[in-house]
């Protein structure tokens, strides 16, 4: 358990940040269908209008600039014209949506004084509502936005930084991009950055992305409020979804919003040179101000996450997921461990290799439902193909057949490409990402710590994980056997639904345990 500078324990015991369902009563939910079924179409009718009514306003901004012109920022009666009647008309469109007030608390800092606004917490779409009082500041977006209807035209016209998360060179240029503009030295307008990264639901600050933070320049923090009786406004990873939210939200009477314009924060000599400590820094006193924690946890590859040491580890674990899977589909405690077998068998055939298809997965498993094994697959990968290694190695522990120094005695071999006994770090990353379940980017520091000499071995590895201050909660909190329900014997023993058997004083122990 680790102590935080604000006085929050960063443990698991924080709300789930990237969960979020809108709680009805009866008599809410009938008010929201009689007043949705009148507000809905009438809001987002006019929502529309005043967007079709900026779309040629804002393409007419650059028309005519050439790509060197484009390049710079616009001025001249190029702005003076076209911008506050975006601006105006950017307003009418949240209004319309029933956001009648925003209540702006502090003073906006001019653009030498701050040239970026970092704001949280990133609640959903409607957060974009922020950017009226902050005069249409620049914003970073996905260069796939762009070829969406209007919003496409709008980020032209607000001359916004563009980034391809799938593209590594895109991000090279984005974050290059933003240094110059942050060091501009007013010559570009202000920036303002969501530097959560991702949506959540304002329970908890999750860890900032050093975006924002690179160029080492001073930040206005600013807080997002949505202070309602029903939170509608919030779309996340899982709950409410954003259909679900404009519905809910649109059909109140009205909205409130509050931004808060923090003081700004002037980075020491020591954050300007470690970017990762100045977000952080700027996250913890952001959390303080809104009375919530400040947490490690991420959105890593389009899963949450939790970072410890560099490593990502899972808030919902794919093991446990495909156990219950497995479970519900038939499977009890001797079958998955037989499938635990044909996989490692596998695995070590080198003529069959360790990429399967969905259907081969249902074979190897024995299952007779070919969507349980798409389900699966499709927890450990993105394509149509899945390495056996990576949900062997992440369900064997939690069924409590193998334990760790075998299980790690198992995969060196499989992950060692030149073999000798030892793991370089991208091995180490690769074999982490298995046990995990989830690929890992960051094992600098694990690797660090148990490698000697430029070589590290099962021993050192497992070493590591379990008497390391920092790693050990890996084999204690996500290597762990689960524990199933129980049922007394007449030994003085139980026994729970995965075979395994508890000893009168609560340990677990597997009755089949085995060796690698």
């Amino acid at each position: 358990m680790e102590r935080i500078d604000d006085g929050y324990l960063a443990t698991q015991e924080y709300p789930h940040p990237f969960v979020h369902k809108v709680k009805l009563t009866r008599a809410q939910r009938i008010r929201g269908i009689i007043l949705g079924s009148i507000l809905f179409p009438i809001r987002v009718t006019l929502a529309v209008l005043c967007f079709l009514i900026m779309w040629p306003i804002a393409r007419l901004r650059l028309a005519g600039l050439s790509k060197e012109e484009r390049s710079k920022p616009v001025e001249g009666w190029r702005r003076w014209f076209f911008h506050p009647i975006i601006w105006l008309l950017s307003r009418a469109v949240f209004f319309s949506l029933g956001f009648f007030w925003v209540k702006v608390k502090g003073r906006r800092a001019d653009l030498k004084e701050a040239p970026v606004l970092v704001v949280a917490p990133h609640s959903g779409f409607l957060d974009m509502l922020v950017l009226c009082p902050t005069q249409l500041a620049t914003v970073v977006s996905r260069s796939e936005n762009t070829s969406l209807p209007v919003i496409g035209a709008l980020l032209e016209f607000n001359q916004s930084v563009l980034v391809s998360r799938k593209d590594p060179e895109s991000r090279k240029r984005a974050v290059a991009q933003l240094n110059e503009r942050l060091t501009s030295n007013g010559y570009w307008p202000q920036m303002l950055m969501f530097p959560e990264g991702t949506t959540t639901n304002g329970c908890a600050l999750i860890k900032f992305k050093p975006g924002a933070f690179l160029a080492g320049v001073p930040v206005q923090p600013v807080l997002l409020r949505y202070p309602n009786k029903l939170d509608t406004v919030r779309w996340t990873y899982k709950g409410t979804a954003w259909t679900e939210a404009l519905w809910h939200t649109v059909s109140q009477p009205y909205t409130n919003m509050t931004v808060e314009f923090l003081p700004v924060y002037e980075p020491s000599e020591e954050e300007q040179k470690n970017p990762d400590l100045y977000a952080d820094n700027v996250q913890r006193l952001m959390a303080k101000a809104l009375g919530v924690p400040a947490t490690d946890y991420v959105m890593e590859g389009g899963v949450p996450a939790s970072k410890l040491g560099g490593l990502s580890l899972p808030l919902e674990s794919p093991a446990r997921e495909t156990l219950t899977l497995l479970h519900k589909n038939g499977l009890g405690a001797h079958e998955v461990e037989a499938a635990l077998d044909r996989m490692i068998d596998r695995c070590r055939s080198e003529a069959q290799g360790t990429k399967v298809s969905a259907e081969e997965l249902a074979s190897v498993l024995g299952l007779s439902d070919k969507q349980t094994a798409v389900h699966i697959c499709g927890l450990y990968s993105k394509d149509d193909t899945v390495d056996l290694r990576y949900i062997y190695f992440n369900v064997a522990p939690l069924t409590g057949y193998v334990d760790l120094k075998s299980l790690l005695h198992s995969a060196f071999p499989m992950f060692a490409r030149e073999g000798g006994g030892s793991l370089n770090e991208r091995e180490l990353s690769d074999l982490m990402g298995a046990l995990l379940g989830l690929p890992q980017h960051s094992t600098a520091e694990l690797y660090a710590a148990s490698s000697s000499q430029s070589r590290l071995t099962e021993e050192a590895l497992l070493r590591v994980l379990t008497t390391h201050p920092t790693y050990q909660k890996v084999t204690k909190e996500y290597l762990k056997p689960e524990e199933a329900p129980v049922t007394p014997l007449s030994s003085g023993k139980s026994v729970n639904n995965n075979g395994n058997l508890r000893s009168s004083n609560g340990s677990i122990y597997n009755t089949s345990k085995k060796s690698e």
